[in-house]
C-alpha cells in the first residue's frame, strides 16, 4: 500500500473519529455474533449481516448518521480476517498433528474485539480518479464520504486504486493508504548472492562484510522515554495529565517505529537492487518473541532477560525485513534452516560451539580463522542458499571463499 499523512481539520477529525467508532461498533457486533455459533446453528454470513445492518441503521439514528460504505466494509474486513484465521488454524492443526499437546505452540487466535484508541480506522471502496486531486507540489485532497475533501501530504505520486484505508495511530496521527500492489524490483542480473544474518546487536549482517543497524532513538530520547513511562505510572487514571503524558510517550514510540520502518524499506530496496539471490534464516519470529512468564502453576524463568531479548528482536524488525524482501524480490528470497549457522566456520566448515568466543567474535578451533561472528554466520547462510538454488533442495554449506559468493561458483 502507498501510505500518506492525512491532515484533517478539527471538525473533520471529529467526523473521522465517528467513522472509526461506527466501524469498531459493527466489527464488535460481528465478533459477538460469531461467538454465538453452535453446532447446527451457523453464524450469519456477510449477506445476512448486511441485511441486519440495514435494519440497525433504520432503528438507530446514531448509526444512520454514518456512512454505510464504512460500516459494510467493516463487515467485509471481519469476514476476510475470519477466513484467513480459519485457514491458518487448519495449517496449524496439520503441522502439529503428531506433536504432543504439551509441546505444541499456541494456536492462532481468531479475530477479537476492537478497543477505542487501538487499531482505529476504516476502509472506503469504489474510489475513482475524481476522488483524488492535487492542489500543488506538496498537497493533495481526497474525498471522504460525509466529510468532503480532506488534505493529505503529496509526498510521491498517488497510484490509481479502487479503495483506500484511513487509520489513526496512538500518537494521534492520521494516515491514508491506497490499496495498490507495487511492481517488484527487477533483478540486477549480476549472479550475486548475499546471506543476511539477523541479530540484536547488529540488526543485519551481510556476507559482503556490511554490518547494518536499525536507527532507533537517541540516548536523550531514551532517557525521556523512561521518564515518561515512570510519570505515566504515577498519573491518576482518567486525568488530563495522564492523557498528556500518554500522548507524549506515544509520539516517542511512533518516532521509533517510523525510523525502524524507514530503515527496513531502504535496506530491503537496496538488497533487492544489488543481488540476484537473497538468503535468510528460516526463523519463527512469533514463537521466538513469545512471553516467558508461564502460568501461575508453572512460572517461567529468566522472565526479565527474555523480555529484553524480545524487545531487541522486535526492535530490529526481523520479520518485517524478510516480509518486505519477499514483496520486493519475489522468488529471489530463499529461507534456509538456521541450525549451526553461528557455530560453523565459513572457511573450513568445522562445527564447534567453542568457536563462538563471544557475541561479536568468532575463532575457529580447527583452522584458527577469526572474524566477526555475525559476518561468519552470514557467509554460512549464503553458502547454504547457493546449495538450495543449485540443487533445488536443502544442503549443508562447505568451505566458502572470502569473496562475495556468486551463482556461477556453484555451477
Amino acid at each position: 500500500m502507498s501510505r500518506y499523512r492525512l491532515y484533517p481539520t478539527p471538525a473533520q477529525e471529529d467526523m473521522l473519529l465517528g467513522h472509526c467508532a461506527h466501524a469498531r461498533y459493527v466489527w464488535n457486533l460481528a465478533v459477538e455474533q460469531r461467538s454465538w455459533w453452535q453446532l447446527g446453528r451457523p453464524a450469519p454470513g456477510y449477506s445476512e449481516q448486511c441485511r441486519q445492518l440495514s435494519e440497525a441503521r433504520a432503528a438507530s439514528p446514531w448509526l444512520a448518521a454514518g456512512s454505510v460504505i464504512v460500516q459494510q466494509q467493516a463487515l467485509r474486513d471481519f469476514h476476510a480476517a475470519y477466513t484467513a484465521w480459519f485457514a491458518s488454524l487448519r495449517e496449524w492443526r496439520k503441522r502439529h498433528a503428531s506433536t504432543p499437546p504439551e509441546q505444541r505452540p499456541a494456536a492462532p487466535s481468531p479475530p477479537s474485539w476492537r478497543k477505542r484508541g487501538r487499531r482505529e480506522g476504516f476502509r472506503i471502496v469504489a474510489v475513482g480518479t475524481q476522488d483524488v486531486r492535487r492542489l500543488n507540489r506538496r498537497w493533495g485532497q481526497v474525498a471522504v464520504p460525509k466529510l468532503g475533501w480532506v488534505r493529505f501530504r503529496w509526498s510521491r505520486p498517488v497510484p490509481e486504486a479502487r479503495s483506500y484505508r484511513v487509520t489513526r495511530d496512538r500518537a494521534g496521527r492520521w494516515h491514508i493508504a491506497f490499496a495498490t500492489i507495487p511492481p517488484p524490483i527487477p533483478a540486477p542480473g549480476n549472479d550475486q548472492v548475499v546471506g543476511v544474518d539477523r541479530g540484536v546487536a547488529v540488526s543485519a549482517a551481510l556476507s559482503t562484510g556490511e554490518l547494518l543497524t536499525v536507527t532507533g532513538l537517541r540516548p536523550g530520547e531514551r532517557r525521556r522515554m523512561r521518564l515518561l513511562e515512570r510519570r505515566l505510572a504515577r498519573r491518576r487514571k482518567g486525568s488530563r495529565r495522564r492523557e498528556r503524558t500518554r500522548l507524549a510517550l506515544a509520539r516517542l514510540r511512533a518516532r521509533e517505529g517510523d525510523r525502524r520502518r524507514d530503515w527496513i524499506e531502504k535496506t530491503s530496496t537496496d538488497l533487492a537492487r544489488r543481488f540476484d539471490l537473497i538468503c535468510v534464516e528460516d526463523l519463527d519470529v512469533r514463537a521466538m518473541t513469545r512471553s516467558a512468564k508461564g502460568t501461575r502453576q508453572r512460572p517461567g524463568r529468566g522472565v526479565r532477560q527474555k523480555a529484553g531479548l524480545n524487545r531487541g528482536i522486535l526492535g530490529s524488525g526481523w520479520g518485517q525485513l524478510v516480509d518486505r524482501l519477499e514483496h520486493k524480490a519475489p522468488g529471489r528470497v530463499h529461507r534456509i534452516p538456521a541450525a549451526f549457522t553461528s557455530q560453523r566456520c565459513s572457511a573450513c566448515g568445522h562445527i564447534a560451539r567453542e568457536s563462538r568466543e563471544s557475541q561479536p567474535s568468532f575463532r575457529c578451533v580447527a583452522c584458527a580463522w577469526t572474524g566477526n561472528a555475525d559476518y561468519n554466520a552470514a557467509r554460512n547462510i549464503a553458502a547454504a542458499g547457493q546449495v538450495v538454488a543449485a540443487r533445488g533442495g536443502q544442503g549443508s554449506p562447505g568451505p566458502l571463499n572470502c569473496e562475495p559468493p556468486t551463482v556461477e561458483a556453484v555451477a
